[in-house]
């Protein structure tokens, strides 16, 4: 298991340069993204091809929805950093896109696109969230620079049932600094919002958004994108 937390906590930005050869002198001024947003989406046995095309096209339509693009371009650095991942088993986690800056609207249109096109790639298997976090953890810790926030946006038809407990891995995350949030569908099991606000979320701002089905996964995961890059604190009322 990867030491996250150090990884993650030891991470000092602006890394230093040098000179000449010699010792380091300066640094390089690099901005700080409003946010990290790691998208974990579902590839569990209990996802149909059709469930995964509509988590698929779904965020990409979020990335093209103007107002999620105005969100993106109006925060205070004006950009943020976005990954996908696909999970399934704790042995199969891949990411799927990997970081890319968003911070305008041919980047949002541009992502989504290529989200839109990523194939299935994670063995078929279980549903192991607990391996989705630490997945997701793993992929912070190539951030390319850094930001002011670090999400885990994990989405979801079940419980977890391989893997380590998902309350170990959540807690993990939430010592190296990093929220977990949740998207559940509740197709199958009907109380899963509970299960991810007692067992899934945590950190700074955690919440669940609701999708009661999987065709309602495209406006759920453009609620969640808002509040995620505008920073909505979870005092706030949540959709649902």
């Amino acid at each position: 298991m990867v030491a996250v937390a150090t990884l993650l906590l030891a991470v000092v930005w602006p890394p230093p340069v040098t000179h000449g050869g010699g010792a380091a002198t300066a640094q390089i001024a690099s901005p700080i993204a409003d946010v990290a947003i790691v998208l974990a989406i579902d590839c569990s046995y209990s996802v149909s091809t059709a469930e995964f095309e509509l988590q698929v096209k779904g965020t990409a339509r979020a990335f093209a929805d103007p107002e999620v693009i105005e969100a993106i371009t109006s925060g205070p650095a004006g950009f943020i950093q976005v990954a996908v991942i696909q999970w399934s088993t704790e042995e199969s986690q891949v990411l799927a896109v990997p970081w890319t800056r968003v911070g305008s609207a041919q980047d949002a249109l541009a992502l989504g696109a290529r989200i839109a096109v990523q194939r299935r790639q994670t063995a078929d298997g279980a549903t192991s969230i607990s391996g989705a976090i630490s997945a997701g953890l793993e992929v912070l810790t190539r951030l390319p620079g850094p930001a002011a926030r670090y999400v885990i946006d994990i989405s979801g038809d079940g419980t977890n049932n391989r893997g380590e407990p998902v309350n170990i891995a959540r807690d993990r995350a939430i010592r190296a600094g990093v929220t977990v949030n949740g998207l559940t569908i509740l197709n199958e099991v009907t109380w899963l919002h509970y299960y991810y606000r007692n067992h899934v979320i945590g950190g700074p701002g955690a919440f669940v958004e609701i999708a009661d089905h999987y065709e309602a996964y495209a406006a759920a995961i453009r609620r969640k994108l808002l509040r995620e890059i505008r920073g909505l604190q979870v005092s706030q009322p949540q959709a649902r």
